[in-house]
């Protein structure tokens, strides 16, 4: 990967929104925006790796849209599976190397089985870092570490006198990657959904109206010139 200017961010996250309104102002189903919306993000893979973005992390699915149709949950898993068979030589190409984070096991078999042989035939790519928030609740994520070092206090392999932030990051799915600089959301809705609620804590926030299936690569710089703006002072003067 070439260098990155100080002004670009290391990680960028984007809650991809917009989907079901895309479809609807067509008179679609809302799988046809989910469809669509796979342009965007082939436009934002390929425009981060240009900028020299080192990691990308799509909210892809969460843990609230299992309780959405079973149709619609259905469709959207066999779109998943086609994506990833469908554009895994695609990121070859381009270098990019697969990561997911949530809770993987909930996935169905078939869908989890090719994040999985996708996930390990780009392992060696040594470009932009494609990290698919999926079945992801950040509430759920906090519970789960919490959960792992209450186990671990009680096994005696952790003192509880060491817990402190950077201890409870190394419990979180993130814990390979570092936080987001800079969250997108697209559409024009203004809230994080439960979204990396800890790794977020000092990243800008760049809002879009554009939808999601509509977003394309001139709206990813966009976003990267207002980042390249801010003023960051985590916490300081």
């Amino acid at each position: 990967m070439k260098p990155r200017p100080a002004s670009v961010p290391r990680h960028v996250a984007i809650i991809l929104d917009g989907n079901g309104r895309w479809a609807r102002q067509r008179g679609l189903a809302r799988i046809f925006g989910h469809e669509e919306g796979a342009k965007a993000v082939r436009e934002s893979v390929e425009g981060c790796g240009e900028a020299g973005v080192e990691y990308l992390t799509l909210y892809a699915f969460s843990q609230e849209n299992w309780q959405r149709p079973k149709a619609e949950v259905t469709a959207l898993m066999h779109l998943l599976q086609k994506f990833l068979k469908d554009t895994t030589e695609e990121l070859m190409e381009k270098n990019v190397r697969l990561q997911a984070i949530g809770r993987l096991d909930q996935l169905p078999a078939q869908c989890r089985t090719q994040l999985d042989r996708s996930i390990g035939q780009t392992a060696s790519n040594t470009g932009l870092t494609l990290i698919l928030a999926l079945s992801y609740g950040a509430r759920t994520e906090i519970i789960d570490a919490v959960r792992s070092i209450v186990r671990e206090v009680k096994e005696g392999s952790l003192d509880e006198a060491a817990i402190d932030p950077e201890l409870f990051g190394q419990h979180l799915y993130t814990r390979c990657f570092p936080d987001p600089d800079l969250l997108i959301r697209t559409s024009g809705e203004m809230r994080l959904s439960n979204f990396l609620l800890w790794q977020l804590s000092y990243a800008e926030i760049h809002f879009t109206r554009v939808l999601w299936p509509d977003f394309r690569k001139q709206d990813l710089l966009e976003a990267l010139r207002d980042y390249s703006n801010r003023q960051r002072r985590f916490g300081a003067v």
